[in-house]
């Protein structure tokens, strides 16, 4: 009897375990709403609008413009999963880390959400603005910074359809060095502070 009492004790404390990595897993993962892939201004006026402002509020984007960001940058826009912008080879060796309040996020845009990679709020290390985007390529690649000025110059025609304040900067590429986490071989290249306008 005792026996059969410890073994379904190990036995609820295994699922209860496995129950709370699970929950554990979940809080680490940041769902998006889907882009929206229409609407906005016309490329012309977006072109027109296209600027780098550094006067920006920190107010947070909505999931939305963040999610409608992220896929103007780096986001799949056909069914072979293909991206907004052409990489050499298709490779598409590239990431896009964005700085929240909440910590540093990894974007997958094959499941449209966003991936905990550094639970701290680090944006005093930036520009004061609502969302920070880190470009990261691998060094060796020699067509990696072309694709990051592509995802960009992506997110700030966005920027320029929403009425938003966008800013590009190399300084402080290393300023996560030691802190987070980069897959092998790969550094960040380009910084963009994105926010609403003062």
């Amino acid at each position: 009897m005792k026996k059969s009492i410890l073994i379904y004790g190990f036995a609820f404390l295994f699922v209860l375990s496995g129950f709370a990595q699970s929950s554990f897993a979940q809080a680490n993962i940041l769902e998006l709403p889907a882009a929206q892939k229409t609407g906005g201004k016309p490329l012309m006026d977006a072109l027109s609008l296209r600027k780098g402002e550094r006067a920006m509020t920190n107010k947070a984007l909505t999931l939305q413009q963040l999610s409608n960001l992220l896929w103007s940058a780096w986001g799949i826009n056909r069914s072979d999963g293909r991206r907004t912008i052409p990489t050499g080879m298709n490779k598409q060796e590239a990431a896009v880390y964005v700085v929240l309040e909440t910590g540093v996020w990894l974007y997958d845009a094959q499941k449209n959400h966003l991936i905990q990679k550094l639970n701290q709020d680090v944006r005093s290390k930036y520009s004061p603005a609502g969302v920070t985007l880190l470009y990261a390529v691998p060094a060796k690649d020699s067509f990696g910074k072309m694709h990051a000025g592509s995802m960009y110059q992506n997110a700030a025609l966005y920027c320029a359809s929403e009425g938003l304040a966008n800013v590009v900067k190399a300084s402080g590429s290393d300023a996560l060095k030691g802190i987070l986490s980069l897959p092998s071989g790969y550094e960040i290249v380009i910084i963009q502070a994105i926010g609403y306008k003062k």
